[in-house]
């Protein structure tokens, strides 16, 4: 196993319908030197099946690990746990890659590496985000997502094993929302370089019937994470980016988030309230950024209604 120069990490639970595909699209790779590790979350209906006939007509080197259901965090950090490549690739159960996803990734150099995605939502298609450059400072990708500049998802991103291990950076199985981009934040800290490929090769699939249930509101979830992103920053020495995290990438997640329960049918009353109960309005108002996003917080502050009516007015897209 010593050979092994990627880990691809695939969490499943109850994915019948979808795993076939994922798992056919990874043994089709056009890189040979990787292992796939499959984490069963102990799947109720026929995922173990299609993945035991799946991958025992494979040549590819392979794990099928079974659990009881414990959550996509415990399974993920499972399938890290027995990796024996230099580099992990997380893959959902119900995406898919194109045949050159693991070599656009690897290069054996830098200690992440980033593609783009394609999110597809029944027959529509995202259109991929562009990168200027194809090398940036860890450093500067963290600032840059903190800002919120560009798009990014945890599993664009293939992570140095060894940074993964000796810093003991895991999936927090607390956590139900945002457990991801915690994970990619606190691992890309301790690294020097990300190379970028502008290669769509990561398809994210959509489902409609997963929408938050309208009675939660987890999606605020993410504003203690990012809290706690801050704590760890500052235990770091990091101070620059813990500032950063209170004064630009929190307010932003508040008004996006709240954005998306509006355009989702919310009732206004209960987004508010859950808002104030939240202290949100008071972290809101931490927003030191400047512009049109400064002028919308400005408004909403000043009077949440007017806000909300001028936004449904308008029809603002989320922000």
């Amino acid at each position: 196993m010593d050979n092994i120069d990627v880990s691809v990490i695939v969490p499943v639970y109850n994915s019948e319908e979808y795993i076939g595909t994922t798992l056919d699209s990874i043994i089709n790779q056009d890189f040979r030197s990787f292992e796939l590790i499959v984490i069963d979350d102990g799947s109720t209906d026929g995922s173990l099946e299609i993945i035991n006939q799946k991958l025992s007509k494979s040549t590819i080197s392979y794990k099928i690990i079974h659990q009881e259901n414990s959550g996509v965090s415990s399974a993920r950090n499972r399938g890290i746990d027995e990796a024996n490549g230099k580099y992990l690739v997380f893959i959902d159960a119900d995406d898919y890659v194109t045949g050159n996803h693991l070599s656009e990734l690897y290069n054996g150099q830098t200690d992440f590496s980033l593609i783009q995605f394609i999110k597809k939502d029944g027959d529509k298609l995202s259109k991929p985000h562009h990168f200027a450059s194809e090398l940036m400072y860890c450093d500067d990708f963290i600032k840059k997502e903190l800002n919120m500049e560009m798009p990014f998802n945890f599993w664009q991103v293939m992570y140095k094993a060894s940074i993964v291990n000796d810093n003991n950076i895991r999936f927090n199985p607390d956590l139900v929302y945002g457990e991801d981009i915690d994970f990619a934040l606190r691992a890309l800290i301790y690294g020097a370089e990300i190379a970028i490929s502008n290669e769509a090769t990561y398809y994210y699939i959509q489902h409609s019937e997963s929408a938050i249930n309208t009675t939660e509101f987890r999606r605020f979830e993410v504003i203690d994470i990012f809290e706690n992103l801050a704590e760890f920053y500052k235990s770091q020495g990091r101070d620059d980016l813990a500032n950063l995290i209170i004064t630009s990438r929190i307010p932003k997640a508040i008004f996006g988030n709240m954005n998306y329960f509006f355009y989702n049918g919310y009732d206004f009353d209960e987004v508010l309230g859950k808002m104030k109960e939240l202290d949100l309005l008071t972290k809101l108002s931490k927003y030191e950024g400047d512009g049109k996003f400064k002028s919308k917080i400005k408004l909403f502050l000043l009077s949440p209604k007017l806000y909300y009516k001028t936004w449904k007015r308008l029809k603002n897209s989320i922000d």
